[in-house]
């Protein structure tokens, strides 16, 4: 069994990641999104020897370490894995030719609260469609979230209310970079756990695992998510079993440690800043986390 770092006491506490040092690559604006653990998933693919073929993600989300493993061709294919239809939309119409659609649509869009609302009561089952909506609820809804129950904001930054995260021309920029490498890109809507059964087999694949955080009898992936159930001991189990690398990252709770206890992984806390810029720390998951002190 591996050695597993306690958290409790005298956890290693990083320096947080200045968010604003890493590419913005996703059109999303994601509850739970990963952009401050960039730095981090570079450190760790790289020190896989030899370099993972392919890079898994199957619970991808915004998709932010997904696109920066594609744009930094830090493995030869990335599989993106995404159950939500809303998101999954977005992904299947940016990576297979619907890419410039969507661009144009986001840049010619006049945004009002009365043409949002007119917009999101729409029902055109178009992929394409449907995933401009999704783009336009998340970047003006209260966090970004799509779940059943969010609220568009009513203040914003500055004053601008639903305009202060409507940035077209940057979305727009943003959704054409992602075409230009989606030949390195496999979507799957589908379920993660499915997923990471897929590619176990693979000693050449690396797998980063960002479940829900609905574990330790945790809210917020239930508030946040449309889909948010989840067997957290079988995600743990399916873990185990891959022949390759995987990092897991979860909300920092006693329970989790034990249960990755259990699996004989290793466990760190490591520094972050929410949404609304307070530091907190997130649990990383692996087998080996050595290389975090390199």
């Amino acid at each position: 069994m591996m050695k597993t770092l306690s958290l409790f006491p005298g956890y290693d506490l990083h320096a947080v990641v200045n968010v604003a040092s890493v590419p913005q690559r996703s059109p999303f604006r994601y509850p739970g999104g990963k952009t401050w653990l960039v730095p981090r998933l570079r450190q760790w693919l790289r020190s896989i020897a030899p370099s993972p073929r392919v890079f898994v993600e199957p619970f991808a989300g915004g998709g932010i370490i997904s696109l920066t493993v594609a744009c930094e061709r830090l493995s030869e294919e990335v599989v993106m894995v995404e159950l939500d239809p809303a998101v999954a939309a977005v992904w299947k119409t940016i990576l297979n030719g619907g890419a410039e659609y969507l661009a144009r649509r986001i840049e010619t869009f006049v945004l009002t609260l009365d043409s949002v609302q007119a917009e999101l009561d729409t029902e055109n089952g178009a992929t394409e469609e449907v995933a401009f909506r999704a783009i336009l609820k998340n970047r003006v809804y209260h966090g970004g979230i799509l779940a059943p129950g969010s609220r568009p904001m009513k203040h914003g930054e500055n004053g601008k209310g639903i305009a202060s995260r409507w940035y077209p021309a940057t979305l727009a920029r943003r959704i054409r970079q992602i075409a230009s490498v989606s030949a390195r890109i496999k979507f799957v809507e589908g379920d993660g756990l499915e997923a990471i059964n897929d590619y176990a087999g693979l000693q050449d694949a690396a797998f980063f695992i960002d479940p829900p955080y609905t574990a330790a009898g945790k809210r917020a992936g239930a508030r946040l998510y449309t889909h948010h159930a989840l067997d957290h001991e079988e995600l743990f189990r399916r873990a185990s079993a891959v022949a390759g690398d995987f990092l897991m990252t979860y909300d920092s709770a006693e329970d989790v440690v034990r249960m990755a206890q259990r699996h004989g992984f290793q466990t760190r806390q490591i520094a972050m800043k929410n949404t609304h810029h307070a530091e907190m720390t997130e649990l990383l998951i692996g087998r080996d986390l050595h290389w975090l002190d390199s």
